[in-house]
């Protein structure tokens, strides 16, 4: 029986020490709401910022801040405030509510305060703690998350970016960078910002979250901010920097993967193909060539794109890649562009290099194999066969003749592109050569069917055959001197006259004996009939010794007659 009376006595005990008014020298203090986390009690020696209501034991009302909408501000333990008071609000949690009992003796006495506090009136104060600081204090940083790679962070002078929500210490949000859905951009520890943002953002990398906690005096201090910020209150920013650079910056290029293979390097004025990934520095991605399925074309190191990647596409090799990161002043500045860039932003640009020329380039031309004997090479106008394989510069594909049958060109005749026209001429037959051409003297800048626009073509060639040719307006040429009296010569059986029959025969022999030419890649017979017709001036069916004229000949007097008329 004993025991249990104990324990009930402990209990109560407990009880009483939780929920009953506790006296503070003879101050009687009631903690009515107190919050789950407490970091910091009020003591002697700090400020502090806190609404409240004050009564007589009656309950009438003669004093109260809300009434005036500013909360109190005072500094604790300097008898600045009545010893009730400074006794009653030691100890306090912010969030906190209390009620504290003062006496008469440790509030006004028994001279009481005019007409409102009548003599050794006890007072009774409802307190609500929204705000403490030292003027020890300092700005506290704390960090939330920190990305797993930091290059860089933030040192005076350099120019931020950042997100925040700010609030006072009781949790009251009076700013947000988010609800204005724009980054708060400033110049670091240089005055732009207050003085706790000021030293709060150094050494802050890039995806950084970080909370700062500034004293008011590093703060907005007794002025405050408009509505929004009262005076003497306690600031906490959550920041996340989104990009950081300096005016002094250049551009930087990393991740460079070059070739092994590189013969040349861009330079100024080249028109380079590339693909591109533009993101910001926190790695959101902005524009990007590949979901387009097309290159990005221009002309570098001339103006045509933003300084810093006329800068960053200098000196690349085709099917080189590199990381560009382009300081705002190098790229779209403080006004950025449309929606997708905001001001002062710092880009980065993961370039993949396609290919690139200028329009001075001519073709080039490497020879892989050539037979030891040659006797004759391709020329304009003569008539070929070939193999080849057509790739872009970064090797893909396009078109191959391995899979078909060999290709025939009549060459200058405007039958394949200028480029491949040239690099096809000077070949041996069974010779393989790699020729390289640039897109003006190929399919330009609007491409063809399965070729893009402005496209460096590489052709690998394998020569099979090839016909000589004659030249432009020639259906037959003499390959040595021709037979001083022709008509003779053509009049097999010497009548003075002769017929289709007749004139085919001796140009087929010609032809037979190596003496003559006919134009390869027409037939021959048809060739015979526009020959004799040309020749059979009358249309009689037969050529006579008068109508007989070499094509030398009516061409001389071609331009004879055209000279007596000018």
């Amino acid at each position: 029986m004993f025991a249990v009376c104990v324990l009930i006595l402990v209990l109560n005990a407990l009880f009483c020490v939780e929920c009953n008014p506790s006296p503070v020298g003879d101050v009687v203090v009631e903690r009515y709401s107190t919050p789950a986390a407490c970091p910091r009690e009020v003591k002697n020696g700090d400020h502090v910022r806190y609404h409240y209501n004050v009564t007589l034991l009656d309950g009438k009302t003669f004093d109260s801040s809300h009434q005036k909408g500013v909360p109190k501000v005072g500094l604790i333990g300097e008898g600045r405030l009545i010893a009730g008071i400074e006794k009653g609000i030691v100890g306090m949690c912010i969030n906190e509510r209390r009620k504290v009992t003062v006496p008469s003796h440790l509030a006004y006495g028994a001279a009481g305060a005019g007409d409102v506090v009548p003599p050794d009136a006890t007072l009774v104060f409802d307190l609500h703690l929204l705000d403490l600081w030292n003027n020890a204090d300092m700005v506290v940083t704390k960090t939330i998350s920190t990305p797993k790679d930091c290059r860089r962070s933030i040192m005076r002078t350099d120019f931020a970016r950042y997100h925040f929500n700010g609030t006072l210490l009781d949790g009251t949000l009076f700013d947000s960078s988010y609800a204005r859905e724009q980054t708060h951009d400033s110049l670091v520890g240089e005055g732009w910002l207050i003085k706790g943002l000021d030293e709060g953002l150094l050494g802050m990398c890039v995806g950084e979250i970080r909370t700062v906690v500034i004293p008011p005096f590093k703060g907005y201090g007794e002025k405050g901010l408009g509505q929004e910020v009262p005076s003497q209150a306690t600031l906490i920013y959550s920041i996340l920097l989104v990009d950081i650079h300096n005016a002094k910056d250049n551009i930087t290029v990393e991740n460079q993967v070059v070739p092994e293979s590189c013969t040349r390097k861009s330079v100024v004025g080249d028109y380079m193909r590339y693909h591109y990934n533009g993101t910001f520095l926190n790695g959101v991605t902005f524009d990007t060539s590949y979901q387009r399925n097309t290159t990005y074309n221009t002309y570098i190191g001339m103006g045509y794109v933003i300084t810093g990647m006329d800068q960053g596409l200098l000196d690349v090799c085709v099917g080189e890649t590199r990381r560009v990161i382009i300081p705002p002043h190098l790229a779209y500045g403080e006004q950025g562009a449309g929606k997708d860039i905001p001001g002062s932003a710092v880009l980065v640009f993961d370039v993949d290099i396609i290919d690139f020329h200028n329009p001075k380039d001519n073709i080039t031309v490497e020879i892989i194999s050539k037979p030891e004997i040659c006797n004759e090479t391709s020329d304009a106008n003569d008539l070929i066969h070939y193999h080849y394989n057509c790739s872009l510069m970064d090797g893909t594909l396009l078109f191959a003749s391995r899979s078909k049958n060999h290709q025939e060109a009549l060459l200058g005749a405007d039958k394949v592109i200028d480029g491949l026209d040239q690099g096809l001429r000077g070949m041996c037959v069974g010779e393989k050569r790699v020729v390289t051409v640039p897109p003006h003297l190929g399919h330009g800048e609007k491409g063809a069917t399965g070729v893009p626009g402005s496209a460096v073509l590489v052709f690998e060639l394998e020569l099979i055959d090839l016909a000589k040719g004659v030249p432009p307006g020639y259906l037959f040429v003499w390959l040595g001197e021709s037979p001083q009296e022709l008509f003779d010569s053509l009049d097999m059986n010497k009548n003075k006259e002769v017929p289709e029959e007749e004139f085919g025969e001796f140009i087929k022999l010609q032809v037979a004996e190596g003496k003559g030419r006919m134009k390869p890649g027409m037939d021959p017979e048809e060739i015979i009939a526009d020959m004799f017709k040309n020749q059979d001036r009358n249309h009689d069916g037969l050529i006579t010794p008068d109508e007989l004229k070499l094509k030398v000949e009516e061409d001389q007097e071609r331009e004879a007659a055209q000279h007596t008329e000018l």
